[in-house]
C-alpha cells in the first residue's frame, strides 16, 4: 500500500520535448534529404538509426555490428544507416574505420536530446545499446532491435517493441531483414502498447505525495 505505480517519466520529459521541425543540426537534413541508389530521396528511403556505446560492445562485438551495417546496405538499396558516433575513442576509432567510406552510411557528431528525437520519429526502425533509447522508442513508435544480450528494462522485449539481437553480425542482418520485408512483424512492433506509461507519471507523482504527506 506503500507503492505507488506511476509510469516512467522518461514520457513526460520526451513529450515535453520540442521534436517537430528542423534539426538544429543542418547536417542531418542533409543526410536525410540525400538521394539513394533505388529510391528518389522523397521518402521512398528507410533510415536505420544505430548508437552503440557500451562498454560491453567494444572490441569484437563492435566489428561485428559495423559488418551487419555494410551487408544491409548493400543488401537493401533503399536502405540508409544514420549513426550519431560516440566521442569514446574506443568506439569513435572502430566505427569510422569500418563505415567511414560505405554509401549511404552517415556517421554523424553526437547529437542533442531534440536532435535524437527528431531522428527516432523520422527513422525506420533503431539498432541500439542505449537504455534510454529502449524507453523511448515505444513512445515513438519505432521497432527497436536491442544490441545487447539481456536488458535491464525488460518491459520493452515482453509487450513486443523490443528485441534482443546481441551483436553477431548474422543475427542482426537476419532480424533487420525481417523487419524490411515482413510488414506484419513491423506492423506488430510498431504498434505495441507503451509499457512505460503515458507521459502524466510526474502529475500521479505529485498527486501520491500531496495525499499521503
Amino acid at each position: 500500500h506503500r507503492v505507488f505505480v506511476t509510469g516512467n517519466t522518461v514520457v513526460d520529459a520526451l513529450r515535453a520535448t520540442p521534436h517537430d521541425g528542423a534539426f538544429e543540426d543542418p547536417r542531418l537534413d542533409a543526410a536525410l534529404e540525400a538521394a539513394l541508389d533505388g529510391a528518389d530521396g522523397r521518402g521512398d528511403a528507410r533510415t536505420l538509426l544505430v548508437t552503440a556505446h557500451r562498454r560491453e560492445n567494444h572490441g569484437p562485438r563492435l566489428y561485428a555490428i559495423c559488418g551487419a551495417l555494410r551487408t544491409l546496405v548493400r543488401r537493401f538499396r533503399d536502405v540508409r544507416v544514420i549513426f550519431p558516433v560516440h566521442l569514446n575513442p574506443n568506439v569513435d576509432r572502430v566505427v569510422r574505420q569500418e563505415l567511414g567510406d560505405v554509401a549511404r552510411v552517415h556517421l554523424v557528431e553526437p547529437v542533442s536530446y531534440g536532435d535524437l528525437l527528431r531522428l527516432m520519429g523520422r527513422c525506420y526502425l533503431i539498432l541500439s545499446d542505449s537504455g534510454g533509447i529502449q524507453e523511448e522508442a515505444p513512445s515513438m513508435h519505432k521497432p527497436v532491435l536491442i544490441l545487447r544480450e539481456v536488458t535491464e528494462r525488460p518491459e520493452v522485449v515482453e509487450c513486443g517493441a523490443g528485441k534482443l539481437v546481441g551483436t553477431s553480425e548474422e543475427r542482426i542482418v537476419a532480424e533487420v531483414t525481417r523487419l524490411l520485408v515482413d510488414e506484419d512483424e513491423y506492423a506488430a512492433m510498431s504498434s505495441a502498447g507503451n509499457p512505460f506509461g503515458d507521459g502524466r507519471a510526474a502529475e500521479r507523482i505529485v498527486e501520491a505525495l500531496l495525499r499521503e504527506l
